[in-house]
């Protein structure tokens, strides 16, 4: 059973594991892209696995072959269907968490969080890299923020509480919450 198809991987249902299979790209030379999808899903797969040593809720990774990854299926409903400002102040303690590993998940969007049994599971770190720049964490939260007031009547509650959790979980919240007022005044006047 397809579950999505994106640019860069189609996802399914087999064997009740979730299977992220990196899709060829017919502009690269075959060697090398081959040896690009193997490295993106080992990084992929290591970035998971070290999340959850953070304390990041993610599937368990089961398999990682080749160009695909075979993980545990979370049944849940993805946050964008029932984030309140309680579930955003959660994830802002989750993000401070991988921000204090020194994970970017480069996707942070309330499409790739699922609510399942009263935990947020954060799913698809296809984009994640390792990376201790304030830089790189402030887009990670903005994207989040553009994320919320894109999708969200009550983004600025969803945002408040989200740095709520932040602050809570790391140390450096603030001087990341700083960077973000940056970048957003960078994307107005661009």
């Amino acid at each position: 059973m397809e579950l999505t198809n994106g640019a860069e991987a189609s996802v399914r249902m087999e064997n009740g594991l979730v299977v992220k299979e990196r899709i060829p790209k017919r502009y690269r030379l075959p060697e090398l892209d081959e040896r690009i999808r193997k490295e993106r899903n080992r990084a992929e797969s290591r970035i998971m696995s070290e999340a959850r040593r953070l304390g990041v809720p993610t599937p368990i990774i089961h398999d990682v072959e080749n160009s695909m990854i075979r993980m545990q299926y979370i049944p849940g409903t993805a946050l964008k269907h029932v984030i309140n400002e309680e579930l955003s102040e959660r994830l802002g303690e989750l993000v401070g968490l991988l921000h204090t590993g020194g994970i970017i998940h480069g996707d942070l969007t309330t499409s790739n969080l699922i609510y399942y049994n009263d935990r947020l599971y954060m799913i698809d770190f296809g984009l994640a890299f390792m990376s201790p720049a304030v830089e790189a964490r402030g887009v990670d939260v903005h994207v989040l923020f553009q994320t919320f007031e894109s999708t969200h009547r009550d983004h600025e509650s969803l945002a408040k509480a989200f740095c709520r959790g932040y602050r809570r979980s790391f140390s450096g919240a603030d001087e990341i919450l700083e960077r973000v007022t940056e970048i957003e005044k960078r994307g107005r006047y661009a």
